[in-house]
């Protein structure tokens, strides 16, 4: 079996590259085990360290290999360099870079020309939590009844008092340092106390201050201090190219070293092509290609998808067999529709003082004031801000230039030294309403390496999350003013923003207008469970992977409970 097995995460080198070939091969069998989860990011960290509890055995097959963070691009003078190509979010920009952060072929292609948001995504041990900012807001209990509150969208069938012990949960093992006594939610305690706001974040919340909004420092999947071997922050800055210095929870770091000691088995370098079925229609494993090319196979009692609000579904629909000819979990027709993603808005602004612009970027303060649907804006449902501080020298001259604040040649680095660490401001991340138009479906002609259909993304902004996103630059434009910004500017829609993938396998109680069961079990095939950001009914105004994992917790939880009668 050529799947790399690393025995420690820091050790372990990348693997190989070596040219891959379409051609089949016979599937050289695995040892069977209890329950196989595909993917090991967020949402498959969480549930193998829950789920190894049960007394089963299970393996984690994930596509990409183990980062080391000697590699990060914060080790090179080169970092802003590197972080805009080998280690961009975007999966198509490394791609097209030719030698990616993982490997050439741990990345698939996404069809998303025409798209005014474009996905984002990385495939690693640890996911896209490797290049996150880490802020990590939960849902608030109205987020989980949008249709008896406002009308609009559908209720989830679980509600924020079912979770809360799992978001605490995984609070304690994230590492989330923040403040208690927040209003815009119920009182709980983060494990950390909250990261310094430094000059930025008091100096915007000076602005909130004066016009009387609500704001909070941010919940932050970052230490502020020590904690389970992993040293405290020390404000290096560029969190969204890996954290070299471990501070930041990825799940590389966090889960996975626990649950591996409780005799989970991670192989990465394994590419999933398809779920199998057996003679009776329940899910018997998987066909997956190894870092060689190699198709294998791989059985199991239970099959447990993490792979992302594309992933997922395109695993799903690729699965299609005479039984199920429009993929597997599909009798409802949403595997793939409703794709939610978070529109941004950015707004900043140029302040005289200087504003020490080293720390966290993302994670400083929120704020919640324009969170819940008020009607008289125009708009239903609402969003929230969160504060971030300027980018590195190299961003911020490019950024200025097309701006038309910083001229190229003479007066340069005067304008560039006005703007450098004199700027900050927000993003206004807009809830997301479903709509079953936008969706994941596979692209008949683009392909993997392996020759396994990618998917193509369609999606359209709708009118209502355009109205917020107005709304957020407006409201936004006038904190920084009172905050003291000499000069504000705005961007009305972020396209490289598609970090946030949901919707596209929503649970929910009616088999006929959901995809899974209240606690994660496909209607259709009883031994397949979805727990990453598909399942999502509603998008919410905040960033989701604190829910994705609660989610993910709540579901192993669910099966230890029921396990003595989990397929009935």
């Amino acid at each position: 079996m050529a799947c790399a097995d690393p025995s420690h995460p820091r050790t372990d080198p990348f693997h190989s590259t070596l040219p891959r070939h379409v051609g089949y091969r016979p599937p050289v069998p695995n040892e069977p085990v209890g329950v196989l989860i595909i993917g090991a990011g967020a949402s498959g960290g969480a549930f193998a360290w829950s789920i190894a509890d049960a007394g089963m055995s299970v393996l984690c097959l994930e596509q990409g290999p183990w980062m080391r963070q000697a590699d990060y691009p914060t080790n090179n003078l080169d970092w802003e360099s590197r972080a805009a190509t080998q280690f961009s979010p975007n999966p198509n920009t490394r791609l097209a870079a030719g030698e990616g952060a993982t490997s050439p072929d741990a990345a698939y292609p996404v069809h998303n020309d025409g798209t005014p948001i474009k996905p984002v995504m990385f495939n690693a041990v640890g996911g896209s939590t490797i290049l996150w900012a880490a802020h990590f807001p939960r849902f608030t209990p109205r987020d989980f009844r949008v249709r008896t509150d406002d009308g609009v969208a559908d209720d989830w069938p679980i509600d924020y008092e079912t979770l809360e012990p799992f978001y605490a949960l995984n609070d304690q093992m994230m590492g989330v340092s923040g403040l208690a006594g927040d209003p815009a939610y119920p009182r709980h305690e983060p494990p950390l106390p909250p990261l310094p706001l430094g000059a930025t974040g008091n100096t915007l919340a000076r602005g909130f201050e004066q016009l009387g909004w609500h704001w909070w420092p941010s919940d932050s999947a970052i230490i502020s201090r020590d904690y389970n071997d992993r040293e405290a922050c020390i404000n290096l800055g560029p969190c969204t190219s890996g954290c070299s210095h471990g501070a930041k929870a990825s799940t590389d770091i966090t889960y996975w070293p626990v649950a591996e000691r409780k005799g989970v088995e991670l192989r990465t370098g394994c590419r999933v092509k398809e779920i199998t079925l057996n003679d009776e229609g329940m899910a018997d494993g998987v066909l997956y290609f190894d870092q060689d090319g190699v198709l294998q196979e791989q059985k199991a009692e239970i099959v447990v998808l993490a792979s992302n609000g594309i992933g997922t579904p395109r695993l799903l629909l690729n699965s299609a067999n005479e039984r199920y000819p429009d993929g597997l979990a599909n009798s409802s027709g949403l595997v793939g529709k409703n794709l939610m993603f978070h529109p941004y808005a950015m707004i900043r602004g140029i302040f005289d003082e200087p504003l020490e612009g080293k720390g966290p970027r993302g994670c400083s303060i929120w704020s919640h004031e324009f969170y819940e649907t008020d009607r008289s804006r125009g708009f239903l449902r609402g969003f929230s801000y969160e504060m971030t501080r300027g980018g590195g020298p190299a961003s911020e001259a490019l950024f200025g230039a097309a701006r038309g604040h910083i001229p190229w040649g003479p007066g340069h680095h005067e304008a560039w030294a006005d703007i450098y660490n004199h700027t900050a401001g927000m993003v206004g991340i807009t809830e997301d309403l479903p709509d079953e138009a936008n969706t994941v479906t596979l692209d008949p002609d683009l392909t993997d390496s392996d020759g396994i259909p990618a998917p193509k993304v369609t999606y359209e902004v709708s009118d209502n999350s355009h109205r917020q996103l107005t709304y957020a630059e407006e409201r936004g434009h006038e904190v920084l003013r009172a905050a003291g910004a000499t000069d504000t500017y705005s961007e009305h829609l972020l396209e490289q923003a598609g970090w946030h993938l949901m919707g596209t396998a929503r649970m929910g109680t009616d088999p006929t207008r959901s995809v899974v069961n209240e606690w994660g079990r496909s209607h259709d095939i009883k031994n397949l469970f979805i727990i990453d950001g598909s399942i999502f009914v509603t998008s919410a105004g905040v960033n989701p992977t604190s829910t994705i994992q609660a989610l993910a917790l709540y579901v192993a939880d669910s099966i230890k409970r029921n396990i003595s009668t989990l397929f009935d």
